[in-house]
């Protein structure tokens, strides 16, 4: 109405007032294209509500009676098209038309998938793990293999620790590398029991060597001969943590795989190249007096 009232203005208004009726009558048409443009929206929406409504109503109608029924010239569908359920904004959602109305391969189902591992553990005995899983007892047996292996190759590195430590050899340097060594293979050994657990396995310690004492030898002298030894450990050591991934990878083990390549042969393949570059130094100064610059020039690198 107010439209109309606007466009209707008289002649006089218009030649009184050019702008402002020129003003006005853009305004109007403007308008009269906004509200054609409402209406025709508005009219398809009531158009597809009712259609949605007579789709869901001849359904209902179809459950209820022997007979399908015509609605709106449409056939009743057997099946519903569109659910309530998962309703997103208002919007009625479609539903499968198979005869089973769960879905079965695309979403997970998360308490049949587990009901095996629930069994095994509500069967588990109090003195066995409750998070063990998929850990072969080659796997277990085999970390603890490894772990007396550290602490052997550790036992002997805390005697030669001792042997260069006295008053009568006087090469402290080379005594506090042994040491350091010690205690890093005493560090794997933890590492390897700390995993052994959270694996659910069970640690067990078995018998360590007792070590030489004496490590002097009457033609390399007592540092190259002790640093040869330590050579011979560290590429031992290597080998059999190379045989500890084996078997991690012979049962499909791939976190152990993990752990011990990220933790363990890394550090292995820098030790054996430190100590074998120690050997080769020692077997150019040979004995005596290189051997103690060797010592001084050993602090210097530690």
């Amino acid at each position: 109405d107010v439209l109309s009232r606007l466009s209707s203005l008289p002649l006089s208004f218009s030649l009184a007032f050019p702008y402002v009726d020129s003003f006005i009558r853009s305004y109007v048409d403007s308008s009269f294209i906004r509200f054609s443009v409402l209406m025709s929206c508005l009219r398809a929406g009531v158009e597809r509500t009712a259609g949605v409504a007579g789709i869901v109503a001849g359904s209902a109608s179809s459950s209820s009676s022997t007979k399908p029924k015509r609605f709106a010239g449409r056939p009743a569908p057997a099946t519903p098209l569109f659910t309530n359920r998962g309703r997103v904004g208002g919007s009625l959602l479609p539903v499968s038309r198979a005869a089973d109305p769960k879905i079965s391969g695309v979403v997970f189902e998360p308490f049949s998938a587990v009901e095996s591992e629930l069994a095994t553990t509500q069967k588990a005995p109090s003195s066995s793990s409750y998070g063990r899983t998929d850990f072969h007892p080659e796997c277990e047996a085999a970390i603890n293999e490894q772990i007396n292996i550290e602490y052997n190759v550790s036992y002997v590195y805390h005697a030669m620790y001792t042997y260069f430590a006295r008053d009568n050899v006087g090469l402290a340097n080379v005594a506090a590398f042994f040491k350091k060594e010690s205690g890093e293979e005493r560090h794997h050994a933890e590492m390897l029991m700390e995993y052994q657990v959270k694996r659910g396995g069970v640690v067990k310690l078995e018998t360590i060597m007792p070590p030489h004492t004496e490590f002097d030898h009457p033609e390399k002298g007592d540092a190259l001969y002790a640093f040869e030894l330590a050579l011979s450990l560290e590429k031992l050591n290597f080998q059999k943590l190379r045989h500890l991934h084996e078997v991690a990878e012979k049962h499909g083990d791939s976190q152990m795989c993990d752990f011990i390549e990220g933790g363990l042969l890394a550090d292995q393949m820098e030790s054996v190249y430190e100590v074998a570059e120690k050997v080769a130094q020692l077997r150019r100064v040979g004995k005596g007096l290189g051997v103690y610059v060797f010592d001084q020039e050993l602090a210097v690198g530690q």
